[in-house]
């Protein structure tokens, strides 16, 4: 394969992934305005601990938000995130966020107070993060290490604060399950270490 065949390899690889993160957050915000017109109709979707009905919910809340200001919180670094691990390829992209959306989902289920309604990416976003922060020494890639400690350094505070069980109105329980189970998918999920191409002089 040439470098200019690579190349355009790469660039359609970028393309793509940035088309679904985009329309990805475009339906979180569509969502949202549908959510505001109907009352809040959709906060219903939220999950409620141990209560059986709820399990159908598991995924369903990973898209609804409470609020428009919520939805902007998580716009960023989904964007961001959700693009980094998309580059790798959609359809692997496609079952990492499911096995983090369910597992974010189930651990709410079980382990968040009664009485309480979660919703939001937050889950999604906290397990992609520990996709990326591990998945380049999980694969042996060298690339992937760099983008692990550079989302590390621009964003751990950040995730260490959304870990913290003292902030009031946040799924801290949804945040440190998302965590897990990233960090998880990348072992699942792991390919190869990349092998160096060889030339003959």
């Amino acid at each position: 394969m040439s470098g200019t065949a690579l190349e355009w390899s790469r660039s359609d690889r970028a393309k793509v992934a940035a088309k679904v993160m985009v329309g990805w957050v475009a339906l979180l915000w569509l969502l949202e305005v549908v959510d505001v017109l109907s009352g809040h109709a959709l906060d219903s979707l939220g999950i409620v601990p141990r209560e059986p009905s709820q399990l159908i919910d598991i995924v369903p809340a990973a898209f609804i938000h409470f609020g428009f200001a919520h939805v902007a919180a998580n716009t960023v670094p989904l964007l961001v995130f959700g693009f980094l691990a998309a580059l790798g390829g959609i359809r692997r992209f496609a079952a990492i966020s499911a096995l983090i959306i369910v597992a974010d989902g189930l651990g709410v289920w079980l382990i968040s107070p009664a009485h309480t309604n979660t919703a939001g990416a937050s889950g999604l976003i906290f397990g992609l993060f520990g996709f990326l922060l591990v998945g380049g020494f999980v694969e042996r890639r060298p690339l992937g290490i760099v983008v692990g400690l550079l989302i590390g350094a621009v964003w751990g505070t950040s995730i260490l604060l959304g870990l913290a069980p003292t902030q009031s109105g946040v799924s801290w329980q949804g945040h440190l399950i998302g965590l897990v189970a990233g960090v998880g998918a990348a072992f699942v999920f792991r390919r190869g270490p990349m092998k160096a191409r060889t030339f003959q002089g």
